[in-house]
């Protein structure tokens, strides 16, 4: 796990007072690292980034089979008994994933999301590494 970044609180706090049903949101690289969380366990944010890792792979290669498709994956939503499970492309190789309740609103949590992207994307950037060390 890479350190998280404490001056992504406020911002991911901002997301989860602004939908209710929010239960955790996981900033995450593109390898499954966690970056910064909010709401819920570490060790179930660090399990829900290395599953995301998975999923945005398999996103990406079923994208690229769609004619036109760039092949990058923008947002995924399974809904789940329960809730919903949210992941959005949000920078460079990184990802933000929210799990909610089913009182989310799906529309609602697609629109707070990539707002969120778009003002601090550039933030959400997680640099390549090799070998375990940032490239």
């Amino acid at each position: 796990m890479i350190q998280q970044r404490a001056n992504f609180d406020w911002m991911l706090k901002d997301l989860a007072d602004g939908v209710p049903g929010i239960q955790q949101i996981v900033v995450l690289s593109a390898d499954g690292l966690r970056i910064a969380r909010y709401g819920g366990d570490p060790d179930a944010a660090d399990r829900v980034a290395a599953a995301c890792a998975g999923l945005q792979s398999l996103a990406g290669a079923v994208a690229s089979e769609i004619p036109g498709s760039d092949g990058r994956m923008k947002m995924v939503i399974i809904e789940i008994n329960g809730g919903y499970f949210y992941l959005m492309a949000a920078g460079a190789n990184a990802y933000l994933a929210v799990l909610s309740d089913v009182v989310a609103e799906p529309g609602l949590m697609s629109n707070r999301m990539r707002d969120l992207v778009v003002r601090i994307g550039a933030h959400l950037t997680s640099p390549p590494r090799r070998n375990g060390q940032t490239v």
